[in-house]
């Protein structure tokens, strides 16, 4: 009997992609098949197995989308093949999601499902923005309306809405924002009304134009406001509730490239200093499964005096090698660890070994000198990295007369994503090798002449330089942690020039 497939319906909230749930986050890290709208943070794709399917179903207002039925239709073929399935919908499910037409099918079909609710627009967008959906003694009550389509406006519902004393929020009505102003207006509500538009809420670009009932429609189109964008109505528009902590980076937008992992890792620790991120992950690490050399010189571990590992990637497919050919880790009892990288310590550590020899500039030059001059000549040494390792590693142990085995464990390769024409932005864009920069441009990206190139070393600069690219930052600390120092510091300096000049 075949396996019946599931549907999870989950909100993916608005805006950034940390704004999903915890519960959410977990369904998506095992589904099989992923079902998500342009309006969801791409870079929750990054969470999701690399083995699932990806189908996107547009409903950007404005632009192409998948008809409703074709939706449900293939939540139901996907389902009945036995998947897992994940139905990614922005904001929440039921909140103008027509999540539950969804439902109905899936019921009417058989498919089991399950929903998490998501952060809505409605509610969320104006909040980020600085404004109260309701407020003691000024709005009592939200009212959330669709204004995506004339239906959705006529005169009766107008009457209603002109009445309620509460916080008016219209979603998806910035094209008819004229006509729910005017329409109001008449209606009886105030003039002078409080309003604000909101446009790309809750993310880096959130644009906020404010004024009156009266006003806020030619305002919003002298500020060029685009959709998506939230309208509020009522007194609790005209708070400013804006956050008032500043981070380091806050304000500021980085593009980060490199394999998943790199990715992951560098956008957290630029989030959490309070910039806003876009992944591109046009890298895959290529593990080599068919490696006798590798699989002989772990099964004869106890021959060698000191494993040099120069990457997280390296040191994550060692240990999984040792778990696949059963081997205890109790056999590396005398060994010794050499390593380039906090990262690097950091996987090694979460399988309780603290390394011995690390430099304090990542690079296969510094490691291979630590290496010269800690390791006696009579310990053979086990290196473990990926293809296209600098050569400045084994060439000085040579000159040292060092005895080793350098064995590649795995390959960085461009995963062939094409993004033919899509122009960076973003403040600054980030490099961690010359494979990420070849990957990038292979992509067919450009960059906007306002975007700042940072990158981890003088090989990672060159590379950049054969592409035409002289107007670049190097890391002085060639590592993450440098690429972060080095946008903090060009930040700092700019705050001081602006400053200077006022």
């Amino acid at each position: 009997m075949s396996r019946k497939g599931k549907v999870f319906l989950v909100g993916a909230g608005c805006g950034d992609y940390d704004l999903i749930t915890l519960r959410g986050m977990a369904l998506l890290e095992k589904c099989e098949v992923v079902v998500y709208d342009s309006l969801t943070d791409n870079r929750l794709l990054d969470f999701v197995p690399p083995s699932a399917e990806k189908i996107c179903v547009g409903k950007r207002a404005g632009n192409h989308s998948e008809k409703q039925e074709n939706i449900n239709n293939l939540l139901v073929r996907k389902a009945s093949e036995g998947k897992t399935i994940v139905r990614l919908k922005g904001g929440d499910p039921f909140v103008f999601g027509r999540g539950g037409e969804e439902i109905l099918s899936l019921q009417a079909n058989g498919i089991e499902y399950s929903i998490v609710p998501g952060i809505s627009s409605s509610i969320a967008v104006p909040e980020l923005a600085g404004i109260p959906a309701t407020h003691r003694e000024i709005s009592r009550s939200v009212h959330i309306i669709t204004g995506h389509t004339s239906e959705d406006l006529l005169p009766d519902d107008m009457n209603k809405y002109a009445a309620l004393s509460g916080t008016l929020v219209f979603l998806m009505g910035l094209k008819n924002l004229k006509r729910i102003s005017q329409a109001l207006i008449s209606c009886g509500k105030d003039k002078n009304t409080p309003s604000a538009v909101i446009s790309n809420g809750a993310s880096a670009s959130q644009k906020i134009v404010k004024g009156k009932l009266k006003n806020i429609a030619d305002n919003a189109e002298k500020a060029e406001i685009k959709s998506p964008a939230t309208t509020v109505i009522g007194d609790a528009a005209a708070f400013d509730f804006l956050p008032t902590i500043k981070l380091p980076l806050n304000n500021i937008t980085v593009t980060v490239t490199g394999t998943i992992n790199l990715v992951k890792k560098l956008s957290v620790q630029f989030e959490n200093l309070g910039a806003k991120t876009e992944n591109m992950n046009h890298l895959d690490v290529i593990e080599y499964a068919e490696n006798q050399d590798f699989d002989n010189a772990l099964l004869n571990i106890g021959a060698y005096g000191v494993i040099a590992l120069t990457s997280i990637n390296g040191a994550e497919i060692f240990f999984e090698r040792l778990l696949y050919l059963n081997i205890d880790i109790r056999s590396l009892y005398n060994v010794k660890f050499a390593i380039i990288g906090s990262g690097t310590a950091e996987a090694l550590k979460s399988h309780g070994i603290i390394a011995d020899i690390i430099p304090d500039v990542y690079i296969a030059e510094a490691l291979s000198r630590e290496i010269v001059n800690k390791v006696p000549n009579n310990e053979k040494i086990l290196i473990l990295r990926a293809e296209q390792g600098s050569s400045l590693l084994t060439e000085n142990l040579d000159k040292a007369k060092k005895i080793y085995d350098d064995i590649k464990i795995y390959d960085v390769k461009s995963n062939g994503k094409k993004t033919d024409n899509t122009e960076i932005t973003t403040d600054f864009l980030t490099f961690a090798s010359s494979s990420g920069v070849n990957a990038f441009f292979e992509s067919g990206c450009k960059i906007s002449s306002e975007t700042k190139l940072v990158c981890i070393g003088n090989s990672t600069a060159e590379t950049l330089k054969r592409y035409g690219v002289n107007n670049l930052l190097i890391a002085k600390t060639q590592n993450v942690s440098g690429i972060i120092d080095t946008i903090l510091r060009e930040v700092k300096n700019e705050q001081i020039q602006t400053s200077e000049k006022k």
